[in-house]
This record gives C-alpha cells, sequence and structure tokens, in this order.
C-alpha cells in the first residue's frame, strides 16, 4: 500500500507557535505509525516563501523578501526536527523546481481548457500605486459582518474576493482603494461542482474525512463553485508562464497546494525513486491542516488534480479545530502565542507532542494552558510512564543484576496484542486522542499490576513467581513503548535502548528474557512553580 501525508505548508513571515504544531503534528504521528507497519510512505510539507504574508513582514522589517524566507525557513526546519517529524521532503515554495512544476500545472490546466483569461475590476492604491494583493485589502465581511482580509474571513471561513469587503482599506497606507480593470487568468472551478457533490458525499459516508471538511465543503458546494482567479499582481511568487504575462504572478491558492505535487518530484528526483505510486486511484492520501486550510484541500486542490488528470482523491482530510491559549484565542499580532523555538529550549519534546495529541482539538477548540500542561507531564508522563519504567528496571537492576527471564502472564499477553488493531484502527482514522489514551490505560494497567503483584513481598516468598511478574512488566514497557513511538518516538527510543531491542515495528514484542543497560529516568519532574512563571512572561510579553 502506498500512503501519501502532506501536511499544510506554514507561511515563512514568523515563528511556529502551538496552534501550527497541534495542526500537523497528526502527519508525523501517521507516517512513523505506516512505516511501522512495513508500508510505503511519503511524507511532504514545506515552507511557504511566496505572496503577501512575507512581503508584509519584510516591509515591517525593511528587509528583503529572500532574507525573510530564508531566516524562518530555516528556524522551521530546526523546530520540526527537535519535534522529531520524519518529514520524507520538506521544501520551499522559492525552490526553483516548485516553480517549474506549478508552471507545468498552470499551463497544463490551460490545455486542457480548465484555465482563461478575464478583464477584471482589482483594488488599487492610488496613494502606493499598485495594485493591491488581496492579503493588503482589509475591511468588513459582508457574510458575517466581522472584520476580514480580502481573501478568507477567518471569523466564518468564508472564501472572499476583495470586492466582496464593506469598508476597503489598503493595508500598507490605510487609505481606502480604488477600483481598476485590469487582465488575469481565472480557473474554472464551478466545472467540477457535480464531481466534487459526488466525491463529498462519499468521504462523507466513509468517515474519513473530519465533520469539519464535509461540513465546510458541503456549504461551498450548496452555495455554487464560482471561477477563481489563477493571478495577481503580486512582488514575489512563480510567474505566470504565458508570453506578454511574465510580471504577474500564479496566486497562492493554486501555487501553494501545487507544492505537494513538486514536493513529491522533489523526493522522487533525490531518493532515485519513482513517485508514481503516490498519486493514483489506489493511493491512500492524508492531508493534514487546520480548518482555515478546508476549502483549499476538500474542493481546490482535488479539482486541480482533476484538471491535469490526476487520480489521487484526498481520501482522509485531517482537519483540527482551533487550538486556544490560556482561554483566549491566539493572536500572532499582540505576542499572545507560545512560540516554538521557545519552548522546545526548556521542556521535552515529548511533552509537546503528548500534550498536543492528548489534548488535541479533533471535534472542538481545545485550550493550552501552561497548568495543565506541566501537571499532565507530572501526572501522566512522569507519574504513570515513567514511573512504571523507572520502578520496573531499578529493581530488575538492583535485584537481578539487570537481568530477567521467566513466564510470561497469558492474560497481559493477550491484552497487549489486541492493542496494535485497536491502536492501529484509531490512528489510520485520525482518532489520535482515543488511541494515546487506549495505550495510557494500559499503561495505568501495568502500574495497578505492578502493584497487586508486590514484587518487594515476592522476590522473599516465591522468587520464580517474582521474576515472572517482572518480565511480565518488562512485556507491558517494551509494548507501550513501540505502541507510543509514533506519538512519543524521543522517549519510546531512550526505553529500546535501556531494554537493547534491536528495532520496532507493529506487532506484539514477545520475549522471554530482557537484558538492560543504562537505566535512567524517562522524564524528569517539572517544578510547578514554573507555571507561575510561564503565566507571567506570557502576560509580560502581550503588545
Amino acid at each position: 500500500m502506498s500512503v501519501f501525508i502532506g501536511g499544510a505548508w506554514p507561511y515563512a513571515n514568523g515563528s511556529l507557535h502551538l496552534g501550527h504544531i497541534a495542526a500537523l503534528l497528526p502527519g508525523d504521528i501517521l507516517a512513523r505509525y505506516y512505516r511501522l507497519k512495513g508500508e510505503s510512505v511519503l511524507y511532504v510539507s514545506g515552507s511557504d516563501c511566496n505572496g503577501t504574508p512575507i512581503s508584509i513582514r519584510a516591509n515591517q522589517e525593511g528587509m528583503s523578501i529572500q532574507d525573510i524566507a530564508d531566516r524562518y525557513h530555516h528556524e522551521f526546519v530546526d523546530s520540526f526536527s527537535k519535534l522529531g517529524f520524519t518529514f520524507d521532503c520538506y521544501s520551499r515554495t522559492d525552490d526553483q523546481q516548485h516553480h517549474e512544476i506549478v508552471q507545468q500545472i498552470f499551463l497544463q490546466l490551460l490545455e486542457n481548457g480548465y484555465i482563461y483569461k478575464k478583464e477584471i475590476e482589482q483594488t488599487y492604491c492610488e496613494f502606493d500605486n499598485q495594485f493591491l494583493p488581496d492579503r493588503y485589502v482589509e475591511g468588513i465581511c459582508p457574510n458575517c459582518g466581522q472584520p476580514s482580509r480580502g481573501d478568507q474571513c477567518d471569523n466564518c471561513s468564508s472564501i472572499l474576493d476583495p470586492l466582496d469587503l464593506i469598508e476597503r482599506t489598503c493595508k500598507i497606507c490605510g487609505n481606502e482603494p480604488v477600483t481598476k480593470e485590469t487582465e488575469h487568468f481565472y480557473f474554472t472551478l464551478s466545472s467540477f461542482q457535480d464531481e466534487l457533490e459526488k466525491r463529498v458525499e462519499r468521504a462523507k459516508q466513509s468517515k474519513l474525512w473530519r465533520n469539519n471538511a464535509i461540513q465546510l465543503s458541503e456549504r461551498y458546494l450548496k452555495e455554487g463553485l464560482h471561477d477563481r482567479g489563477v493571478s495577481r499582481d503580486l512582488a514575489n511568487g512563480v510567474s505566470v508562464p504565458v508570453k506578454g504575462y511574465e510580471d504577474k504572478k500564479i496566486y497562492v491558492w493554486i501555487e501553494a497546494v501545487s507544492g505537494y505535487f513538486s514536493a513529491s518530484q522533489k523526493w522522487s528526483d533525490e531518493s532515485n525513486q519513482s513517485d508514481a505510486a503516490f498519486w493514483n486511484e489506489d493511493t491512500v492520501s492524508y492531508y493534514i491542516h487546520g480548518k482555515d486550510n478546508i476549502p483549499f484541500h476538500s474542493i481546490i486542490w482535488p479539482s486541480i488534480l482533476m484538471g491535469i488528470d490526476k487520480k489521487a482523491f484526498p481520501t482522509h482530510i485531517i482537519s483540527n479545530e482551533y487550538l486556544t491559549l490560556e482561554k483566549k484565542k491566539l493572536s500572532t499580532s499582540k505576542n499572545w502565542a507560545v512560540w516554538v523555538p521557545s519552548i522546545l529550549e526548556s521542556y521535552n519534546p515529548d511533552s509537546v507532542r503528548y500534550f498536543l495529541t492528548a489534548n488535541a482539538p479533533e471535534n472542538r477548540d481545545a485550550d493550552f494552558s501552561w497548568r495543565e500542561f506541566i501537571l499532565s507531564h507530572n501526572s501522566e508522563l512522569l507519574g504513570a510512564y515513567g514511573n512504571l519504567v523507572n520502578r520496573t528496571l531499578k529493581f530488575i537492576e538492583k535485584s537481578f543484576e539487570g537481568h530477567i527471564s521467566g513466564i510470561l502472564d497469558v492474560e497481559v499477553t493477550q491484552k497487549i496484542q489486541d492493542r496494535y488493531p485497536e491502536v492501529g484502527l484509531l490512528i489510520e482514522n485520525g482518532h489520535f486522542k482515543q488511541a494515546i489514551e487506549m495505550i495510557f490505560e494500559t499503561i495505568r494497567f501495568g502500574n495497578r499490576y505492578f502493584d497487586a503483584k508486590q514484587p518487594w513481598k515476592e522476590i522473599h516468598e516465591n522468587p520464580e513467581e517474582c521474576k515472572n511478574t517482572l518480565l511480565t512488566c518488562m512485556h507491558l514497557i517494551s509494548n507501550c513503548a513501540q505502541l507510543l513511538s509514533p506519538f512519543l518516538p524521543f522517549s519510546s527510543e531512550k526505553v529500546r535502548g535501556m531494554l537493547n531491542l534491536d528495532s520496532y515495528d507493529w506487532q506484539s514484542i514477545e520475549r522471554m528474557s530482557y537484558q538492560i543497560t543504562q537505566v535512567s529516568p524517562l522524564f524528569e519532574r517539572i517544578d510547578i512553580n514554573r507555571i507561575g512563571e510561564e503565566l507571567e512572561r506570557l502576560h509580560q510579553n502581550v503588545k
């Protein structure tokens, strides 16, 4: 089976925050899981280095677009690496190969009759003497009455045109823009209405798309799809490959999603392997993103794929709701955020991965609070998982010189065997919270088992039974570490080393003996005084 996993491409105009990671982490969990099963996996993403957000940041800092894109791309690579993300290819949209492939897609859509030229009215700022990119126009959303950008309303998720906005202003200077006629290319999105209705209905019946993706897609389809502009007058991006129009850029909504295909091609070239198996009707494909990106993955990208005769329709859409911070909406402009480089300086990456999985905004908005983050680390990672590992291994190290063998408890081995298909199905269907909770319930069972057997008494009263107890606990530990390896790779690898296991896969580890080495605590306790310190720092840094 070929499994394609695409993570949404973050804009390279500022640091990653925990909201980004909450949306993107499921991709790495899936990639690690399917590799353990022995499937062929291609996991890609990249930095969005084109378009308006980078231009805005560059203008604010008096730097070049290239310098801003380079700074944050390299920071993203570092952050994802420290968090254990295992991309097969992490690219960037200002890569020359990406530009060439996007242009090929544009020309193929043009040749197939899905792109046409059209005279339109577009917002123009007479003060700044330029046509305004959609994100440079701000105003009031005509649908919900809330402040909005010119491309999309974050409040009601409507896809907009700047001319739709009420009380339009230029983001650069604050003046009201005028409208001028210009010529642009348009994509016949409306021509895919009928086919998309059928595919969204199939996705609804199969329950392989998140409910928010189904509901929002049905809303767009009910309102009726409209042709969308695919070129814009922008400072940076992919040039339109048509003579006389080279100064215009391919609009980001068609260019950025095409990054999945360009990253796939880049991986193919660099690995000297064909990527054809990841772009046909048999491909199992996952698209991982936040709910603000739903229409680009459920409506627009499938339409582009159909327009270029690719049959890899998204089989799974993992679209998380929003992550809030201390019960308030994240705001990068006000610095109300927990930035990834900062949290990784002080905390275990598995602590971040655990919290954002166990408290993921899968079906509704979820909250990150410093109190819950630190208490969950101390109670679950340290108090449950770390405790089971440390008490068992230290006992074996002290009483049996690090070597244990015996007979496994049959009821426990059956419980563990059942966990693999149960947890695996939850992961495959995008239920990561339930999956990790099932594993931690097994860990809590392990602690209860240790307490009930009382090996500190058995070693004196029945040494052979004590060995069986400890071997069974080792069985629980080795298998829970393996089950957790897609979620908590760093601690799982530490357990693998201490237990001298060769490697992990996705079937029960059945060993009758273990030789343990270099036993050390799996996690360190976090001082609860850090809660107040982190909250104080968060409030002090608000702009």
